[in-house]
Parts: structure tokens; C-alpha cells; sequence
């Protein structure tokens, strides 16, 4: 064989790898990688509620990757594990309390899921998240988390706000100050996790086993220092601060 044709043989080979992998970053293979990802999601999600932890009254957690126990050998050990009660995990990974926050999923947020979790009833509902909120819009945050607190108003509720992680950084700050008014305003006890400091996998967002464990052990001690409340939108009805809007 020729040398022009050795070379012109090597070209059509890496001309031919070339257009294959072009065609792995089509449109059709982005969503065929995202449903992929939602069917793991739902999957881990249905797995989780199905660990009941604990005796007592009912506690229900309405969360994201977090309360589910992503990545984990044994996600029964997830950190609801540690709080008191026969706990019932409602979690899915990458929700919040924003519709958008995992939109690609379908209605995936804590308000479109809030109905199953207390379907079966609660003596305490503990809502974990806004890490997945960080950068979303206000207006989106406030409506999840006003329709969430509506179909809660018949349970005691306490709201545990996102930690700084190494992946997100300071960037929970803002949904923290942003939840901690709201919580406020409808009565809600609102549990900050700012200050906390835990051990992380190497995506630097989940907590390791331990990291979770010390997660619950302190969420579990601040609930015990509030006393949860049903939200009351009555006496707050159309009050407003002027700092929303430069939080936003």
C-alpha cells in the first residue's frame, strides 16, 4: 500500500471518530442521558421511602439528594436516620423548593410532592433543601415555597436551610436569609445550617457517611430546641419587607 493511502485511510478513520463523536453530543443523546438520570432519581427516591427508620410518632422529611442519601453505600443511613421518630424519607435529588429546579424530571419539587409524603399522616414534617434553589430566581423560590407551606398548614413543620458546601460555596447564603424571612413571617420555625461543618464525597456537594450522621445529630438537636408550627398565612397576608426585592 501506498503511503498517500495509508495517510488518506488514516484521515477517513479519524474524520469517521469525529462524526461519532459529534453524534454523542446530539440534542437526541442530551435527552436520552437526562431521562436516564431521572429514571436513577426516581428509582433512589422510591428506594428511600420504603427505609422507615425509628418508632414513634410519625416524621416526615420532604428533601433533595441529601435526605436520600445520593452516593451512599447504605442510604437508610442517610441523615433523617438520625432524627427521632419513625422517620419516612420523601427526598429526590436535585429538587428544591423552586418548580425549576429539576424541571427536565418532570413535577419533581417539595410542593409537587408534599401530597404523597403526608398522605399518610405526620406529627412532624422537617423540610430540608434550597441547595438546588441557589440560583434560581426569587419570585420561583417564594412560589414553591408559599404552595409547599399551603398544603402543610395542617401539620407542625420545621424548614432546615442548605449548609455552604465546598461545590456551592457562600452561595446558600442568600436562599438561607431569603427562607429564614418567609419561615418568619408564617410562624415556621426555621433551622440555619450555615455554620456546619461536614465531611463531603469528592463531588464536594454530598456528604460522606459521617458527614450525614453529624448532619442529623445537629438538625436533630436545633428541632429539639424550636417547637414546630403549622404555617399561618393570616396574619401575614400581603406584608411585605423592602429588602425582598434586593435579595432577589
Amino acid at each position: 500500500m501506498r503511503v498517500r493511502d495509508v495517510v488518506g485511510c488514516g484521515l477517513a478513520l479519524v474524520l469517521a471518530l469525529g462524526a461519532v463523536a459529534c453524534d454523542e453530543q446530539t440534542p437526541e443523546s442530551h435527552l436520552q442521558k437526562a431521562l436516564g438520570r431521572c429514571a436513577t432519581y426516581r428509582q433512589l427516591s422510591f428506594d428511600r421511602t420504603r427505609m422507615v427508620t425509628g418508632s414513634g410518632r410519625r416524621t416526615v422529611v420532604i428533601g433533595d439528594s441529601w435526605s436520600v442519601g445520593r452516593h451512599l453505600p447504605d442510604p437508610s443511613r442517610s441523615w433523617p436516620s438520625v432524627l427521632p421518630g419513625q422517620v419516612h424519607v420523601y427526598g429526590y435529588s436535585g429538587s428544591g423548593f423552586s418548580e425549576s429546579a429539576m424541571r427536565r424530571c418532570g413535577h419533581v419539587s417539595f410542593a409537587d410532592r408534599a401530597p404523597a409524603a403526608v398522605a399518610g399522616g405526620a406529627g412532624l414534617v422537617v423540610v430540608e433543601g434550597g441547595i438546588n434553589d441557589v440560583r434560581r430566581p426569587r419570585k420561583a423560590v417564594r412560589s414553591g415555597f408559599d404552595r409547599l407551606m399551603h398544603i402543610l398548614t395542617p401539620y407542625d413543620v420545621v424548614v432546615v436551610g442548605p449548609p455552604v458546601t465546598p461545590m456551592r460555596g457562600t452561595r446558600s447564603d442568600r436562599i438561607d436569609r431569603l427562607l429564614r424571612r418567609w419561615c418568619s413571617r408564617i410562624g415556621v420555625p426555621y433551622i440555619s445550617t450555615l455554620d456546619v461543618k461536614l465531611s463531603y464525597m469528592s463531588d464536594g456537594l454530598h456528604p460522606t457517611e459521617e458527614g450525614h450522621q453529624k448532619f442529623g445529630r445537629i438538625v436533630a438537636r436545633r428541632i429539639a430546641a424550636v417547637v414546630p408550627s403549622r404555617p399561618s398565612f393570616t396574619r401575614t397576608r400581603e406584608q411585605r419587607h423592602p429588602a425582598d426585592t434586593a435579595l432577589g
